[in-house]
């Protein structure tokens, strides 16, 4: 099975296609997150969303911090977006709610959020896996709280310790890059590793998406020679 490969925070149709082109199988549109760089109204959602599925590659993900089922149901329904990424706190009752208001061919990916090596979630997430989440997401929280595109690596055997808990498959984040995969063997051998989720390793030093970052990240975690 290929690494899955999404990339975070398109903001127009150029982007979607340039990340597409160069390897992405999910592009992250941001929605419902204050302050946020690329957040996104709900009418550019749909019109992003319908520009990735035309790529015929990549898949529209919608990322928010909300924590309305009717909200973010009616979203997803609007812009016809079948994965949604809860990178917030959200509580197991939220992800039962949104899994009772969505067709089950949606897919929730529950954000885990580790600190100083610890999952914050650690004790909810056998809740998390009987609420229906699909999919979880290993991500690192800074020391003053910031979660989210935060470029903070998370050390391996923190990753293995969360991963060895859960049922369900994961992607990873926190500072992934092209390079940093000979780091990672362990994770890319679990049985229940899924993928990689990027953002500022896909940017230039303006940040803005570099296809040649993209295509790079892409061959190095996709290619089993490169972790020799």
């Amino acid at each position: 099975m290929n690494t899955v490969l999404k990339v975070c925070g398109a903001t127009t149709p150029r982007e979607v296609g340039l990340l597409a082109a160069a390897g992405a199988d999910l592009v992250g549109l941001w929605h419902g997150i204050p302050g946020g760089p690329a957040d996104l109204p709900g009418r550019q959602v749909g019109a992003l969303a319908a520009a990735a599925r035309e790529t015929g590659r990549a898949q529209p993900v919608l990322v928010t911090f909300l924590h309305g089922a009717g909200a973010l149901a009616a979203v997803l329904a609007e812009s016809g977006i079948g994965w949604v990424q809860l990178h917030a706190f959200q509580p197991p009752a939220a992800v039962r709610a949104l899994r009772a208001a969505v067709p089950g061919s949606v897919r929730i990916v529950k954000v885990l959020h580790v600190r100083d090596g610890s999952c914050l979630e650690r004790p909810l997430i056998p809740a998390y896996e009987r609420a229906g989440t699909d999919l979880f997401l290993l991500d690192a929280v800074t020391e003053d709280g910031r979660v989210g595109s935060t470029g903070h690596r998370l050390a391996q055997e923190d990753v293995i310790a969360v991963a060895d808990r859960l049922t369900r498959p994961f992607l990873l984040a926190g500072g992934i890059t092209a390079d940093s995969r000979p780091g990672y063997d362990l994770v890319a051998a679990h049985p229940l590793f899924r993928g990689i989720d990027v953002d500022t390793a896909a940017r230039d030093p303006h940040g803005a998406f570099l296809a040649s970052s993209v295509r790079e990240i892409a061959r190095r975690w996709r290619t089993r020679e490169e972790s020799t």
